[in-house]
């Protein structure tokens, strides 16, 4: 998935938008207290009021907004785990019941609560549906346009908000003209901060990849590893922060401390014209030999590939490891870089 697709998605979640069809929606409170369900509703979406219907597209676009390895993380399922998560969702995508689609969702709800006690009382909100994507670039020429051929990709999106108690206030009643003290029990459910949730399938070029799901989290680079490993039963991914730090500890392994300011900044600038010059809409990646590269021309002495091989070898424990150039570069400074002596 890249970062082109993650946000055609996002795009989408708007009201009176033709490209997307959300069919039915369930809410699922659950009680800190008791970390049981205490109410779950569903409802064909078209029957909510308008109003709640723009503050759930506006909870599921911040869901979705975030950079891919900080805040989106793309995981494939395990293989050979115990109740899938994968095979629920498969056959809540495939199903055209939505009490069967209903039963699925809170058979994922019953895994998200196993081994798991919430801080506050929380809402999972599920929607599933479809968006369309048209099949060709419109022709401004043409009578019938490219958006009128479309592929329709149907999806379950999953939300996981926490709720917080309203303020105490005072207020002023015009009528009765007095002031009065205003207690409201009612939680607010933060539709504006969503912590974690998951969109599935994944994109993999333009077409749905059922053996894959985007999981998003609230907090950048801190994915919830129980929710990926136990809930949805895929396998860790690597977040950007530990991607940099792969990174520095490879640099280390080769360069020792013969690193200076001004080397550094080449070396950065570099890994900038590997993105920059990069043709294919995969985004770049760089494997020992590119790291050799990198480090030579960067002014680095007695660097050969071997030696980087090795550096691979030390830190990751695999030679073939591929970094994301991306991710190296994000937020970097050449002066940040820590070699620590040995």
């Amino acid at each position: 998935m890249i970062k082109k697709e993650v946000a055609h998605i996002r795009k989408q979640f708007k009201l009176d938008n033709d490209l997307l069809n959300i069919d039915d929606i369930l809410n699922v409170y659950i009680m800190k207290e008791t970390n049981e369900i205490y109410h779950w509703e569903r409802l064909p979406f078209g029957l909510v009021d308008r109003e709640k219907q723009e503050l759930y597209m506006g909870n599921f676009k911040k869901l979705l907004t975030g950079e891919l390895d900080h805040k989106l993380f793309e995981l494939k399922f395990q293989e050979n785990a115990e109740d899938p998560a994968q095979v629920m969702l498969h056959q809540g995508l495939s199903t055209g019941d939505p009490e069967e689609w209903q039963d699925l969702m809170l058979l994922l709800v019953d895994k998200m609560m196993a081994d798991t006690k919430y801080e506050r009382d929380t809402v999972i909100t599920f929607v599933r549906g479809q968006y369309y994507r048209p099949t060709k670039a419109r022709n401004e020429e043409a009578e019938e346009s490219g958006k009128d051929e479309v592929f329709g990709h149907p999806f379950i999106l999953c939300s996981v908000n926490s709720t917080e108690k309203q303020r105490k206030t005072l207020l002023f009643d015009y009528v009765e003209r007095e002031f009065k003290y205003n207690v409201i029990v009612d939680p607010i459910i933060k539709l504006s901060s969503p912590e974690e949730g998951f969109f599935y399938p994944s994109v993999t070029d333009n077409y749905s990849d059922v053996n894959r799901i985007l999981y998003c989290t609230g907090k950048s680079n801190f994915p919830n590893p129980h929710f990926i490993e136990h809930v949805l039963n895929a396998d860790r991914s690597t977040t950007a922060m530990e991607e940099r730090g792969i990174f520095e500890e490879i640099v280390k392994e080769v360069a020792g401390e013969q690193l200076d300011g001004a080397t550094l900044a080449h070396v950065y600038e570099e890994i900038h014209h590997v993105i920059e010059n990069h043709q294919e809409e995969e985004p770049p990646k760089l494997d020992y030999k590119d790291v050799e590269r990198v480090l030579t021309v960067s002014g680095v002495e007695n660097v050969t590939p071997e030696k980087v091989e090795q550096a691979f070898q030390t830190v990751v424990d695999d030679t073939n490891y591929e970094l994301k150039a991306s991710s190296v570069m994000r937020n970097s400074r050449p002066n940040r870089l820590r070699l620590i002596p040995r």
